[in-house]
């Protein structure tokens, strides 16, 4: 055990803060510490550092805090330099135990440190610049380089991914999984917790909870723990109400008076349930529906240019209605422009792109949500949909968090992320079939971030969106299109699996299911070939037809097998849902179930393989192996 805290209390200004929490960090254990703004994250990584201590509590046994003797705690501090003027490479090197410039102890630090200034994406050449020519952000990841060159056992870090654009942050992630002490952190970034941390404490009314398991694991097992505690707090009210009509109708009968007492006394021992918290986001269980199915092909486009007075990038590809695609690149790559082109917005540079037929266009972006409004929330959304009734209205607003008070405010008192929040509320019951989003998440936190998460899953349209929330992106996407060195690549598998491919690729292993975005459209079948060029079909190679042929094929299996995996997948949630819901979860006993779960999950796996080995099957194709 490096570092114990035993039901330890801090308090500031005459408030408690933390109040008797325990908390402890053993070998090297990634830590992440959530909570709500303000619930006291931060106060606890002082107290660990030890810029704070535990209030006086006679009544706690022992000392509060027990500390390895030889552990070493480091946290990164504003300002930490000794001097602006000093260069980046005299700062960090002065840091380092060994001074003499030919021991093996030199060498290595100094070679770490040249790969941690390239990892935080400076230059070379800015080793020998001045401090002070830095900004902000900058220093603060000089600082943090020295801080990861020290090695503390204990490594605090209060927000690291601030001021770091998503390449970075990928690489401090796979450091991060490397460093060889405990890491604690505090962090909003959901992706980079799901990336780093084995372990997650909760920070909720001055109390911390110990979960293990990433920030997913961690979401799933504290919903299921309040529904158990609902079940159980739901048995325990029954009980109390059978009891208490028992002692009502018992208790003037002479005959049946110690009775009565005698459950009145039952109920007095009987350990409070407390009633669970509400949930913390809207959980959409149903399908949004658009009004408009709308036709097969949503989009399409041919040697589409995109730019304003210069083109910026040439693609050409299909989406095909249903689908969820985020734009992924860096600014000033098109993303945004690809955008405005399709909703029509601005004209393209050259080519051809069309919408399909009864295409219902949802736009959104920030300046969609700078909305101004003296009517309240409920009102102005009735306004906009006068055939539901208030009590609809009301049911609707609340699954968007606007419940109560929050449908009373007035639209023009909402926060930025509340308005953009009411829009795309307002955009979703509207239910167009093509939705078209740039940044839907920005200034939102995270229970509004994660209601519209579940919204948009729910959503059965095709949703085209640009997002830097890496989080957002892997819950909602099931492909993305990478905007990059004036073109588009297209991948077929999700975000996740996209930067699992990309960490292979950095470490030498093969991508091999990235396509470009015109070869994306070859996979399902989704182009037709253009007029101008059908006459070059004549001149492919007996080989080369075969192989277009096959792939087609392939292609055409793969999207049967994709979403036969899906409908199997929906069928185990609910068998797994209806069991929990069951009386025999609760008491353990036998379900009825169990064999038709069995064969679910069987049949699933086995869909899962056949697909996987469908992909394979269309990459070797793709490639040239010869698989006959």
């Amino acid at each position: 055990m490096l570092y114990q805290i035993s039901d330890g209390t801090v308090s500031a200004g005459g408030e408690v803060i933390l109040s008797h929490i325990d908390f402890e960090v053993r070998g090297a254990e990634k830590i992440a510490v959530v909570g709500k703004n303000g619930a006291g994250k931060t106060t606890l990584l002082r107290l660990i550092v030890g810029e704070i201590d535990l209030d006086r509590d006679d009544r706690r046994q022992g000392p509060g805090i027990v500390r390895a003797r030889q552990a070493t705690i480091g946290m990164l501090r504003q300002q930490a330099f000794s001097g602006d003027d000093r260069t980046v490479e005299e700062e960090i090197l002065s840091g380092c135990p060994e001074q003499d410039p030919f021991s093996r102890e030199r060498f290595e630090y100094q070679r770490e440190y040249e790969a941690l200034f390239t990892g935080f994406g400076f230059r070379k050449e800015d080793r020998v610049k001045r401090l002070s020519r830095f900004s902000g952000g900058e220093r603060t990841k000089i600082a943090l380089i020295r801080l990861l060159l020290d090695k503390p056992d204990i490594l605090l870090l209060d927000e690291p991914t601030n001021h770091l654009d998503l390449e970075t942050v990928r690489w401090l992630e796979q450091y991060m999984r490397r460093y060889p002490g405990a890491v604690v952190m505090v962090s909003h970034d959901r992706f980079f917790l799901d990336r780093t941390a084995d372990v997650i404490y909760e920070l909720e009314d001055r109390k911390l909870t110990r979960y293990a398991g990433n920030y997913t694991v961690y979401r799933e097992e504290k919903r299921k723990r309040r529904r158990l505690q609902a079940k159980a707090y739901e048995r325990q009210q029954e009980e109390f109400k059978r009891l208490e009509e028992l002692v009502e109708r018992f208790k003037h009968k002479p005959t049946k008076a110690a009775f009565a007492r005698a459950k009145r006394k039952q109920m007095e021992r009987m350990e409070r349930v407390e009633k669970p918290a509400e949930e913390e986001g809207g959980f959409f269980t149903g399908d949004i529906t658009p009004l408009i199915p709308g036709s097969k092909w949503v989009f399409e486009a041919e040697h589409l240019k995109l730019g304003y007075d210069r083109q910026l990038l040439e693609l050409s590809l299909r989406i095909r209605r249903g689908q969820k695609i985020g734009l992924l690149g860096p600014n000033g790559a098109g993303k945004t422009t690809f955008l405005k082109t399709i909703a029509g917005f601005i004209p393209p540079v050259g080519g051809d792109f069309s919408l399909g037929v009864n295409i219902t266009i949802g736009y959104f972006d920030q300046r969609a949500a700078e909305i101004e409004s003296e009517l309240s929330v409920a009102e102005h959304f009735h306004r906009l949909f006068p055939v539901m009734t208030e009590k609809e209205v009301r049911s609707t607003l609340g699954a968007y968090l606007f419940g109560g008070r929050e449908a009373s405010k007035r639209v023009s008192d909402l926060s930025g992320g509340e308005k953009a929040r009411l829009v795309l509320a307002e955009l979703l019951q509207s239910r167009p079939n093509f939705l078209i989003l740039d940044e839907p998440t920005n200034h939102m936190d995270i229970r509004a971030k994660e209601t519209l998460e579940s919204a948009f899953q729910a959503y059965r349209g095709t949703i085209l969106f640009v997002s830097h929330d890496r989080y957002f992106i892997r819950q909602v996407a099931d492909a993305v299109l990478i905007f990059d060195n004036h073109s588009a690549m297209y991948y077929p598998f999700g975000y996740e699996h996209y930067i699992e491919r990309l960490e292979k690729e950095e470490s030498g292993q093969d991508i091999s299911a990235m396509i470009s975005a015109e070869e994306q459209a070859l996979i399902a079948g989704l182009r037709a070939v253009p007029k101008a060029e059908r006459h070059r079909l004549r001149e492919i190679p007996t080989e080369e037809a075969y192989r277009d042929w096959k792939l087609r094929l392939t292609a055409e299996q793969m999207e049967a097998a994709r979403e036969r995996f899906g409908e199997l997948e929906q069928r185990r949630q609910a068998l797994e849902n209806r069991w929990m819901e069951s009386e025999v979860f609760w008491s353990g006993a036998q379900w009825d179930g169990e064999t038709e779960y069995q064969q679910a999950l069987k049949e699933l796996e086995e869909t899962g393989n056949h697909w996987r080995d469908l992909c394979l099957e269309w990459w070797d194709t793709e490639n040239g192996v010869d698989t006959r």
